[in-house]
């Protein structure tokens, strides 16, 4: 009877749950994602519209859609003093104006890749609305490319401006007459254009002034006005055919478009002088910044009632840093000290002089740590020597990260090793001419031998009474036969040049500079991939000069080498390379640059 009614029970369980799954309901499955990105139902007006005088645009989708940084990828051309309120409203975006639009004029308002719907977040790409306040519709075009000007690479977020307005105190003070956006790889088209003579421009805008006013915008000018014509410039529109962009971070990178007009960014060379800033981060030494170098001009520094024997002074390499190395003790001790500075100034009407000011440099010693903190960090002299080897005619190089007094050869040695048998070699420090923190040792170091440096503890003192522990370094000098070398066969050569070799990553390995055709040579260089770029340098100072734009002067030309260079252990490569033409790089290497 027990087991009868335990069947039944289980008959049943089985029964109700057979029951509860054919009842259950459950979501479809199958069926493609939605990847098509909103389309316009209507709009008020229409796109194209002529002799528009309302102060409203509604632009209806057949769903509901979002705005994704809409007010940094909205864009007028012409720009308006006042920029437009754009906003949502049911499946529609509204665009409504806080001033009244010139008559006849075409503006045309730039979405980009704001416009998106709401539920999985398809993209309208490059989406835009076009209508004129007269009676016709401006339909010529203007194309073109913004690149860098010293690695010719295409630029981030930059603007181009068009002025109708030929002056070149126009793009510092007005607003252009037209205004676009160029693309990931520099590419810039200007649509909806008036035939006329105008002037072009490229600006990273820092303060969205839409104007040149600032001397660390980055900017670029075409020497001349351009003409747009019906003739020249009337440029159908390309269909862009992968419209929908799900992310736009995996997105296939846009093609290199090649436009008419080319320019070049360029930072404005720094005119004015001043003191940029100081600091006391370690309380024995003291920094001053200067906007310029001082050139022929002084920077003088003193502490009012101390000798100056109780301090060191010293430049950067660019001359623009000075350090002071507080000496005496009870200086460095003091938690505010007034210094007395005398440096280069220009004033508000352009002229050169100089500026004595007192500053107070402060500095507040750490709390002690607890006896459990970690050990103090012990001083420590670095040496140039990486991988136990180093190449022929490298010199040993010890820095400090405070000045060091003469060091103790005393308790210094430097062996050449052959087998079991170690034998002194001769050796001389010579302090580095610019550097307190940085000691040279000069030794006759042959290709193929090995070498033992040994340093007892003590060898090397700071001026601040630190000193180091032992250190031994074992090391060879390699064979010249294990590095590679790089010929590069120049033709074509036209006034000075700076070749330039480069990592891949564009890092300056060496240059040479030369002004005729035949070998420029990189020796001694490691199995690893390399760039070489060429810099014209007209006005033959030696290095790269940049633009400037109120001296109507451009940035000087350089060019790239088309390949990437592979060189492999012990390699001697010899390429030829005709320099006739100025800011070429390869396009695909553009492109490339552009995915990372």
């Amino acid at each position: 009877m027990y087991s009868n009614k335990l069947t039944r029970f289980f008959l049943l369980t089985v029964l109700f749950f057979q029951i509860s799954a054919c009842a259950k309901i459950s979501s479809p499955s199958g069926g493609p994602r939605d990847r098509t990105p909103p389309a316009v139902v209507s709009s008020t007006p229409e796109n194209g519209s002529i002799n528009f005088r309302d102060n409203i645009i509604t632009i209806t989708f057949n769903e509901y859609v979002v705005l994704d940084n809409i007010n940094d990828k909205f864009m007028v051309s012409p720009p308006l003093q006042k920029k437009p309120r754009v906003y949502l409203k049911n499946k529609s975006v509204n665009v409504q104006f806080e001033e009244d639009l010139k008559d006849s004029i075409t503006y045309t308002f730039y979405f980009l890749d704001a416009i998106k719907d709401l539920n999985e977040g398809n993209i309208i790409e490059n989406f835009k609305f076009v209508l004129s306040t007269g009676q016709v519709i401006d339909s010529l075009s203007v194309t073109g490319n913004v690149y860098n000007s010293f690695n010719l690479e295409a630029p981030e977020k930059t603007l181009v401006l068009m002025y109708s307005e030929l002056a070149d105190s126009a793009v510092i003070k007005h607003l252009p007459n037209y205004i676009s956006r160029v693309d990931p790889n520099g590419y810039f088209r200007f649509d909806n254009v008036r035939s006329g003579k105008y002037k072009l421009y490229a600006l990273k805008d820092i303060d969205n002034s839409k104007n040149y006013n600032l001397i660390e915008e980055e900017f670029a000018f075409m020497d001349s006005a351009i003409y747009v014509t019906p003739e020249e410039n009337f440029i159908p529109v390309v269909k862009d055919t992968s419209t929908v962009k799900k992310d736009i971070k995996n997105a296939l990178v846009a093609p290199v478009l090649k436009g008419e007009y080319q320019l070049y960014l360029f930072t404005g060379p720094k005119k004015d002088r001043y003191l940029t800033g100081s600091s006391r981060n370690l309380k024995y030494q003291l920094v001053y910044t200067l906007s310029l170098p001082p050139d022929s001009m002084k920077f003088e520094f003193s502490i009012p009632g101390s000798d100056p024997d109780s301090y060191l002074s010293e430049m950067s390499k660019e001359r623009d840093t000075i350090r002071i190395w507080l000496t005496d003790s009870t200086l460095y001790s003091q938690q505010q000290l007034e210094t007395l500075v005398k440096y280069p100034i220009t004033d508000t009407l352009g002229i050169q002089g100089y500026k004595v000011d007192t500053i107070i440099m402060r500095y507040l010693e750490p709390r002690a740590p607890r006896a459990s903190a970690v050990k103090k960090k012990a001083y420590k002299v670095d040496v140039n020597i990486t991988g136990a080897s180093i190449k022929p005619g490298q010199q040993i190089v010890f820095k400090s990260p405070t000045p060091l007094i003469q060091p103790d050869t005393a308790r210094i040695v430097l062996f050449e090793l052959i087998d079991t048998i170690r034998i002194k070699i001769p050796y001389n420090f010579i302090q580095d001419s610019m550097n307190y923190c940085k000691y040279l040792m000069q030794s006759e170091l042959l290709p193929g031998k090995k070498y033992l440096l040994i340093a007892d503890s003590a060898s090397f003192t700071s001026i601040y009474n630190e000193v180091t522990d032992s250190i031994g370094i074992k090391f060879s000098v390699r064979d010249p036969e294990s590095y590679s070398k790089l010929i590069m066969n120049i033709h074509n050569t036209r006034g000075d040049l700076i070749i330039q070799l480069l990592s891949e990553a564009e890092k300056l390995i060496d240059e040479v500079n030369t002004n005729t055709d035949g070998k420029v040579i990189f020796p001694l260089l490691n199995a690893d991939k390399y760039r070489v770029r060429v810099v014209y340098d007209l006005n033959r100072d030696g290095k790269w000069t940049t633009g400037d734009f109120f001296s109507g002067l451009q940035p000087e030309p350089v060019s790239y080498y088309p390949n990437v260079i592979d060189l492999d252990k012990g390699w001697e490569l010899e390429q030829d390379w005709n320099l006739i033409e100025k800011n070429l790089k390869n396009q695909n290497l553009r492109a490339k640059n552009t995915k990372k």
